[in-house]
């Protein structure tokens, strides 16, 4: 079996979880692949047999499954180096919340055992692929969680008008707005008041950032449908964002987003779901006066 390891070097405690994968891989008929700034990392600071590893230096790789180590921002990022491989991840959670990476410290070892043994469930999360009106060019033009359109270097609020399968829906006057799938409903689309939307639902989620006018809501859209934006702002450009990944684009260029035409594949402990992810990490529905 072949195995991509994607680490977050910036994290104290991504040593040690390391560690422990390579531990538990080492008697097991297993090739470690990490990519390159993890294999200088573990190589310059940890103990690791380092015999039975490769370096990923470019998207020309071959993997049975991929282990995200980090927090959901690394997730992110590990999906965008899968892209279209198909390969499933599991996320390692080093970080704070973890929706994407839900593998905590102590179940490191139960959950690569059941991964060994095949027993975990796939879900195939949607994507947001975006276009440009002038044809300026992402690295990467999709998104697992949200694109947010934001302001640039000014401090008033902009102007986006959104149209939604080629009719006019609204023209949001606000800090920025946000165009999320139901993976993104608990990421930033959630602190701005947008919903929460179960994995595999079909459906995008149109929110605002700091609405000025307080009868505008988040809207919930099919998946199928195309969104346009135009902005409108006394800066001459915005800040467009897929997953944090962001570009500086003239006023004049339009942006066009629609559901990718792949997925990305996230592996699931059996004994975990969606409810109960919100209730450990949010306390969802927790009543304090019992």
């Amino acid at each position: 079996m072949r195995i991509a390891l994607f680490g977050n070097i910036y994290r104290s405690v991504l040593l040690s979880h390391v560690q422990i994968l390579f531990e538990y891989f080492e008697s097991k008929d297993v090739v470690l692949l990490l990519n390159k700034e993890l294999y200088e990392f573990v190589s310059e600071h940890g103990a690791c047999d380092m015999t039975r590893t490769e370096i990923i230096l470019d998207d020309n790789f071959e993997a049975d499954i991929a282990l995200s180590i980090g927090g959901d921002g690394t997730f992110l990022n590990t999906a965008a180096r899968i892209g279209r491989k198909q390969i499933p991840i599991l996320g390692i959670n080093t970080g704070r919340l973890g929706f994407l990476a839900d593998v905590s410290t102590e179940e490191i070892v139960p959950a690569l055992d059941a991964v060994l043994a095949k027993k975990y469930s796939i879900q195939d999360r949607t994507l947001l692929a975006v276009e440009t009106s002038d044809g300026t060019a992402f690295d990467y033009p999709y998104a697992l969680n949200e694109v947010s359109v934001l302001k640039q270097d000014s401090s008033s609020m902009m102007s986006i008008t959104a149209s939604v399968n080629g009719e006019k829906v609204h023209t949001y006057h606000a800090d920025g707005l946000l165009v999320s799938t139901p993976t993104g409903s608990t990421a930033y689309s959630m602190s701005v008041g947008g919903p929460l939307v179960v994995p595999e639902a079909g459906n995008f989620i149109l929110s605002p950032i700091a609405s000025h006018s307080l009868n505008v809501r988040p809207l919930i859209v099919p998946d199928t449908w195309t969104f346009e934006l135009e902005v409108s702002s006394r800066s001459q450009c915005y800040l467009v964002a897929l997953d944090g990944r962001s570009m500086v684009l003239d006023l004049s260029t339009k942006l066009k987003i629609t559901k990718a035409d792949y997925t990305i594949k996230v592996i699931k402990q059996l004994n975990h779901t969606f409810f109960d992810t919100l209730k450990n990490k949010l306390m969802w529905g927790v009543d304090k006066r019992n």
